[in-house]
């Protein structure tokens, strides 16, 4: 059996009225909390993922902080060393060039004529048989 279709200008019965507005309003209000509610929690998710967000840019400028002071500090350490090498090749280079002369003369003592160079250097002219006195 089919059922008499209703038209619009038929009259609902009170006790219909008040379910189908109570309906309504119960249909409509859980529509809103819906709605609600997936704001609120897409809300939630935007303020974690900031939070993620900050957390992750700290972690990274923090790291990015070590990175720097680790680099000015080889730099610091880097200029100590060279300054050093450069000090230490200088010191090298006289001590070398002075071992070079020293060599020269030795060799020259040994050569033919090199003890009377040797007198002819000397200053005083000690005597044979006596002891040099040095003072300290």
């Amino acid at each position: 059996m089919a059922q008499p279709l209703v038209q619009p200008g038929d009259v609902i019965p009170e006790n219909r009225k008040k379910f189908k507005r109570n309906v309504e309003k119960s249909h409509s209000s859980k529509r809103i909390d819906a709605s609600t509610l997936a704001s609120k929690l897409q809300l939630q998710e935007e303020h974690r993922e900031l939070t993620y967000s900050l957390i992750a840019l700290f972690i990274k400028s923090g790291l990015l902080l070590i990175a720097l002071a680790s680099s000015f500090k080889l730099g610091i350490a880097s200029h100590q060393r060279i300054n050093r090498n450069n000090e230490i090749s200088s010191v090298l280079k006289l001590e070398s060039e002075k071992l070079e002369r020293l060599h020269l003369r030795f060799d020259s003592l040994f050569s033919i004529g090199g003890k009377n160079r040797l007198l002819e250097e000397q200053d005083q002219l000690i005597v044979p048989r006596s002891r040099r006195i040095i003072w300290r």
